[in-house]
C-alpha cells in the first residue's frame, strides 16, 4: 500500500508482467502465445541472444540456464515455458490452456513432451552441430528429429484432433505445435506433405491473431531482414 500526500491511502498499481524473450525462440513464442490467448498485457523485455545477453551475469540470475523465456510476475520469476504457461493457466482462468477431460488433458501433456523433451533439444544444439559436423550434417540431423517427432504426433492426435490438435479448442499442445511448425518450415526446410495433420493444423492456428502476432517475424527484437 501506499500513501498519498493528504494521507490517502492508494492501492499499488499491480506490477505488470515481464517477459524476456527472443524473437527466434519456439519456448518464447508458445508463452507469447497463451499470454495473448488470455488477454494479458506483459513487458517484453528482449534478449539479444548473438550478443549473448543470455549469458550476462544479470540474466543467469533470472536463469542460471541461460535460456528464454523468462516470466517474473512480482517476486515470482519463472524460467521454463511448460512452468511458465501452467503457472499462468492456474493464476489466470480466462481461456483454460487445458481440457476439463482427463485423457484429453494427458494427451496435451503428452505431446507437448515429444516436441520439448524429444524434437527440440537438438535444436539447441545446433550451432555446436555446425562447428562438428558441418551445416548441411547439423541441419540434415534437426531435419530427422522434426520427422520422427512429427510421425509420432501424426498418430498420437489422429484420434483426438477436431479444428485444433486435441478438439474445436486452442489448448496447451496447440501453443507448443504451432512454433514448432513454423520452424520446421521456415528455418530447417522440412516439406510437410507426409503430415497432412499437423499441415491442417497450422494452417488453423496461422488464422487466429493470437498466433500470428506472436510468431518470429513480428517481435519488437525481430531483425528487419525477418520481419512480415
Amino acid at each position: 500500500m501506499a500513501t498519498g500526500g493528504h494521507g490517502a491511502r492508494e492501492e499499488a498499481e499491480p506490477k505488470k508482467l515481464k517477459l524476456y524473450s527472443y524473437w527466434l525462440s519456439s519456448c518464447s513464442c508458445r508463452v507469447r502465445i497463451g499470454l495473448d490467448l488470455k488477454g494479458l498485457e506483459y513487458e517484453y523485455v528482449a534478449v539479444n541472444f548473438p550478443e549473448a545477453e543470455q549469458q550476462t551475469p544479470e540474466f543467469l540470475k533470472l536463469n542460471p540456464m541461460g535460456y528464454v523465456p523468462v516470466l517474473v510476475d512480482g517476486d515470482i520469476v519463472l524460467a521454463d515455458s511448460f512452468a511458465i504457461l501452467l503457472y499462468l493457466d492456474e493464476k489466470f482462468p480466462q481461456h483454460p490452456l487445458l481440457p476439463k477431460d482427463s485423457v484429453r488433458r494427458a494427451i496435451n501433456f503428452q505431446a507437448a513432451n515429444v516436441i520439448s523433451s524429444s524434437i527440440q533439444p537438438r535444436q539447441l544444439m545446433l550451432q555446436h552441430m555446425r562447428e562438428k559436423l558441418g551445416p548441411q550434417e547439423a541441419i540434415a540431423c534437426a531435419q530427422d528429429d522434426l520427422r520422427t517427432g512429427f510421425a509420432a504426433l501424426e498418430k498420437l492426435l489422429k484420434d483426438y484432433s477436431g479444428r485444433y490438435a486435441t478438439g474445436n479448442e486452442v489448448f496447451l499442445v496447440d501453443l507448443f505445435l504451432a512454433p514448432q511448425i513454423h520452424a520446421a518450415i521456415t528455418r530447417f526446410k522440412v516439406e510437410m506433405d507426409e503430415f497432412p495433420l499437423l499441415s491442417r493444423l497450422f494452417e488453423a492456428y496461422m488464422e487466429l491473431p493470437a498466433f500470428q502476432d506472436n510468431m518470429p517475424g513480428k517481435q519488437p527484437d525481430t531483425p528487419a531482414e525477418h520481419r512480415v
